[in-house]
């Protein structure tokens, strides 16, 4: 779960990394209020889940509270890459002296964390990145040991920053682990004109896996910027992301949906979600998982592509009989083609299952080729 920069400053400020006072509001007169409340100049910073807002014209300066109000005016209801500014950040401004950047991250690749640090922080840290990668300095962080004192002065003095600057390292690896976060990234961490560290930007992404230790994350979801049907799907703790095509897509396990996607583009057609009914999928689940897709509006034709492991091909029918059966007890029932292909653990029986149904619209294909052209000849031709 990616926080906004409101809740990652809170994050921060709950973990005694330092940051500056910031309320966070709806409105124009809010972000008024909250100025003439802080009493001095302000920064008035759009809430999205992306980057570039600044390019976008989604961070101003604000002399006072009158003109807060005028550049929250101006901010709010903005697209900045296709998410809406439904809230602003008004934080105090401060003199920067130097601009850094900092985060921690999982190393997937060697299994372990890492801190990743550049003296050149701010907007242009991507094209940094990009055109001298050598600026930006990676240090492995053992996890049996993490970042004590020692080792924060550790990194500090192989980035280059500034001696001060250890004790905010110090603290962010501590909201690092006292969060499960997958990701802590502070751009631009400043030392001011008095020569104080500050953070003055924070992303974070949670753990979703570690929810059960966290009660208090289940209150960062945006439940009011979630796309319905995302919304719905995980309340059925089905792992699904709506994408913009016409064939719905369901199989069991991240890398059989991932390559049935591929598939579908390659039959010509364009995916309308990536939903994984994972390894050990009940028929409860896959009747849950065909309800969601065909709520889409956008599906034309529904690929379910299964290879039988752990969850067996017959369960699987099951699970779509029973879909067809539930949708069509609501009144809802299935409208549009379902192309199934099953392979592998009892594949044999699910087939027979679906074949004695006699479900309307279902056809079974015998490969995961032919079952990607059939759907998206089904689905018909995009523009």
């Amino acid at each position: 779960m990616d926080l906004y920069e409101y809740q990652a400053r809170d994050l921060f400020e709950a973990h005694e990394v330092p940051v500056l006072p910031g309320v966070v509001v709806t409105t124009p007169e809010a972000a008024r209020a909250a100025a003439a409340e802080l009493g001095c100049s302000v920064v008035i910073k759009a809430q999205v889940k992306t980057g570039g807002r600044g390019k976008a014209g989604g961070v101003k300066l604000a002399a006072d509270a009158d003109e807060a109000r005028a550049k929250a005016d101006d901010i709010l209801g903005m697209d900045i890459k296709g998410h809406r500014v439904n809230r602003v950040l008004v934080t105090t401004a401060t003199d920067i002296a130097d601009e850094y950047y900092f985060s921690y991250l999982l190393d997937r690749t060697n299994r372990t964390f890492l801190a990743m640090a550049s003296l050149e922080g701010g907007v242009e840290i991507e094209e940094t990145a990009a055109t001298n990668p050598e600026a930006l300095v990676r240090v492995p962080i053992d996890p049996l040991t993490g970042v004590d004192s020692a080792k924060a002065r550790e990194i500090v003095a192989a980035v280059g920053l500034p001696e001060q600057a250890a004790e905010a390292v110090e603290s962010l690896w501590s909201a690092f682990v006292a969060e499960d976060a997958l990701l802590v990234e502070v751009n631009p961490l400043v030392r001011d004109a008095g020569g104080a560290i500050v953070a003055l930007d924070g992303k974070v992404t949670l753990d979703d896996n570690a929810g059960i230790r966290h009660v208090a994350h289940a209150g960062l979801r945006d439940h009011d910027s979630a796309d319905p049907l995302e919304a719905r799907a995980h309340a059925k703790d089905l792992n699904y992301v709506r994408l913009d095509g016409r064939v719905g897509v369901i199989g069991n396990g991240a890398g059989l949906v991932m390559s049935t996607l591929d598939v579908v583009a390659l039959a010509g057609a364009r995916p309308a979600n990536f939903l994984d009914i994972g390894g050990g999928a009940s028929a409860e689940v896959m009747a849950n998982g065909l309800e969601i897709v065909l709520a889409d509006p956008a599906v034309r034709s529904v690929l379910v592509n299964v290879f039988g492991g752990i969850t067996a091909c017959d369960a699987v029918a099951d699970g779509i009989v029973r879909a067809f059966a539930l949708l069509a007890s609501r009144g809802e029932p299935v409208d549009r083609p379902v192309v199934v292909r099953l392979d592998g653990n009892r594949a044999d029986e699910g087939r027979r299952i679906l074949g004695a149904a006699g479900l309307p619209g279902l056809e079974l294909v015998d490969t995961m080729d032919g079952a990607a052209a059939r759907a998206a000849e089904l689905a018909g031709r995009e523009a």
